[in-house]
């Protein structure tokens, strides 16, 4: 059987990786971390536009490993729309290698986080204030509904949360469901 490939993205503070995680254990997989983090933490917050590039590649090549480790499904937090966002959101532009990576990379369902969470500081994160939340939020949500992969949002608190994830999953993967009698 194929690997399947899912993306979690939304706006910054809105559980993602937690997600990830989450979804990882209960498939019994591994899930890709954003590799953005890794980057800001080690180089600091004074990115730059060509920096969002190094980013991307960083993120993909994460991807790639954890292609080779995934049980069946493996779980990605962030990719190429998050980067297109990013840029075009900050520096009101996207780099052409990314979009040329969105448009050849496929993936096989993606969940969007709501913003019903709430705001977690961390020293990344730079949009705390929930309008620009909402708004990044419907950028994604934009960009969703005008491609052709499957996706649902995604809300709720903790394993509310999680369960709507697993939920969504199986629906839009075929019940890769791993552990007996949850959500069946």
């Amino acid at each position: 059987m194929p690997l399947k490939k899912v993306v979690i993205v939304g706006p910054e503070s809105t559980g993602k990786s937690s997600l990830c995680e989450g979804l990882a254990a209960h498939y019994g997989t591994v899930w890709v971390r954003e590799y953005a983090r890794e980057y800001l933490l080690k180089n600091g917050m004074g990115y730059k536009f060509g920096d969002l590039r190094t980013i991307a590649e960083g993120q993909l090549a994460l991807e790639e490993k954890g292609a080779v480790e995934a049980n069946g499904i493996l779980f990605i937090d962030t990719d190429m729309y998050v980067m297109k966002v990013w840029g075009e959101f900050v520096f009101g532009q996207c780099d052409p290698w990314i979009l040329n990576q969105i448009v050849t990379r496929k993936y096989d369902a993606y969940l969007l986080c709501k913003t019903d969470l709430p705001w977690v500081k961390d020293e990344l994160r730079e949009y705390p204030d929930l309008l620009s939340r909402e708004q990044l939020f419907h950028i994604y949500r934009d960009i969703l509904i005008n491609q052709s992969t499957p996706w649902a949002e995604i809300g709720g608190q903790a394993d509310e949360r999680l369960e709507a994830a697993i939920k969504a999953v199986d629906k839009m993967i075929g019940g890769h469901s791993r552990v007996p009698g949850l959500l069946q």
